[in-house]
């Protein structure tokens, strides 16, 4: 029977505590056990707050629609006060530094009904695509655990691959709940920009690049869960349209024939393994089975692939020197390189050299390019173009633990082979658009492939639309990571 409510998504796991034939103890309890049986093995979840969770689910929890579910707070960002919020950092795990105050999205959470039982890792600062911090050590991946669990949302999709939660908290300035998402067999959007509020601590972090809000094993959980918390916060620098109708209901709405622009070749890096590209032509034959047109085409950049890559580095340079400036406030004293990894500090730095031209100029280029690649949308003006980008999530499976080691003489090797790895991602951060992965396919050595669909801004709409068409289509609840089921 535990085996039975693990396998359950979010959404059924909270219609058995309504209908009574479950509730949030059994729930739990439930919970707590495979968290138990398996967290020492895959290190998701470094702050375990199993007590409160059992006090909150005993109690008058919220009449939301997760009433009951157990969840996990990625270790940055969104969280409540009191929650310990190490960032992967040494510093701030030394310090036990404890959230400040209830973030907006935190509270949504809350409201939802979810039950936390936990803060799940991340790599320092969310920098990687792994999630091997040094203050805490590697998270494996459950369906390989000798292989990384992507980044930086790595520990919540873990712990969802494992069998301990439905659903978690994630994050993404980079592609950071599409990459673990994929690398884990889940399901992970990146809504448009501004569509989830960062108040009160942030308002657009990094100018833009980063937001907010879960993986989960099915796409109407993810269709559920923004529909609870999207929506803009007063003091908000800025705000994107609202929906006509909840996001549910367009898991129901067939999305008529789309004109899909499937992307074969590596956006930013060098590297596109054959597997990879089978696969995303496999995805593509799927898409084509249900009425869709699907056509392989080249994306334009604002610049080479070198230029587009640099300029991402500026701005996340520049958080970095924030973020470092920032930690140093919280403990009294200036950080120094001993206080970091060494990726984040050869960041910092470079933050801290470049001027605020060099920053605007990066801005302007990826305003520039998002323009470009919107150029290639259906409009108007352009009745022939896209309704849909399609791209493989990730250039290769997910690679050996240890593959994105900062230690060398030249820590920024790291982020050349993070360039590979995840190429296909931060570019709709830099445009704002709303991109989804989900895992469509498998590997020969049996690891989850993702495919991502990426939309005209604001329009997450067609992606629950397509996505859950493909789920109903090729379904993948019944894959289970081996960690999952074992004794």
């Amino acid at each position: 029977m535990n085996e039975e409510i693990r396998g359950l998504d979010a959404t059924a796991q909270a219609e058995i505590v309504s209908s009574g034939e479950s509730n949030p103890r059994e729930l739990l309890d439930v919970a707590l056990e495979q968290a138990e049986r398996v967290n020492p093995e895959i290190n998701a979840i470094i702050s375990p707050l199993y007590e409160q969770a059992a006090i909150e689910a005993d109690g008058d929890l919220p009449e939301g629609p997760f009433r009951g579910v157990p969840f996990l707070f990625k270790d940055l960002g969104a969280g409540l006060a009191g929650q310990p919020c190490h960032m992967g950092n040494r510093v701030l795990k030394e310090i036990d530094f404890r959230m400040p105050v209830d973030t907006h999205l935190g509270t949504c959470f809350r409201e939802a009904g979810l039950v936390t039982i936990g803060r799940a890792s991340t790599p320092e600062f969310g920098i990687l695509p792994t999630t091997e911090p040094v203050s805490y050590g590697p998270t494996k991946n459950p369906w390989d655990t000798t292989r990384t669990t992507g980044g930086s949302s790595g520990g919540s999709a873990a712990a969802v691959a494992a069998g301990i939660v439905p659903i978690a908290h994630a994050s993404d300035g980079g592609g950071s709940i599409r990459i673990p998402a994929s690398a884990n067999g889940l399901v992970g959007l990146k809504p448009s920009r501004a569509r989830i509020s960062q108040s009160p601590l942030n308002g657009d972090t990094m100018s833009g690049l980063t937001t907010e809000l879960v993986v989960a094993k099915s796409v109407r959980d993810i269709a559920r869960m923004l529909d609870w918390v999207h929506g803009p916060v007063a003091g908000d620098p800025y705000g994107c349209p609202v929906p006509g109708h909840p996001y549910v209901e367009d898991l129901l709405i067939d999305p008529g024939k789309l004109h899909i622009g499937l992307l074969a070749e590596p956006m930013t890096g060098n590297v596109l393994d054959t597997e990879i590209i089978d696969a995303a032509r496999s995805t593509a034959r799927r898409l084509e089975a249900l009425g869709h047109e699907v056509s392989e085409h080249e994306v334009p950049v604002a610049g080479d692939g070198d230029q587009l890559f640099d300029s991402f580095i500026t701005r996340w340079a520049a958080g970095m020197s924030q973020t470092v400036s920032v930690i140093g406030a919280l403990v009294g004293r200036p950080l120094t390189a001993d206080d970091v990894e060494p990726l984040t500090w050869v960041l910092a730095e470079r933050g801290q050299r470049e001027s605020g031209a060099t920053y605007l100029d990066a801005i302007q280029q990826h305003q520039v390019m998002a323009r470009m690649i919107a150029s290639l949308y259906r409009s108007e003006v352009n009745p022939g173009g896209f309704d849909l980008i399609l791209t493989p999530t990730l250039a290769t499976v997910p690679p050996k633990l240890g593959t994105f080691d900062d230690s060398g003489p030249d820590p920024m090797v790291a982020i050349e082979k993070a360039r590979d790895f995840a190429n296909f991602t931060g570019t709709f951060n830099a445009t704002g658009q709303p991109a989804i992965s989900v895992p469509m396919e498998m590997s020969a050595e049996g690891m989850p492939i993702g495919m991502q669909l990426v939309a005209p801004l604001w329009r997450e709409d067609l992606l629950f639309r397509v996505s859950s068409q493909l789920e109903q289509a090729h379904p993948w609840a019944d894959r289970r990571a081996p960690v999952f089921s074992q004794d």
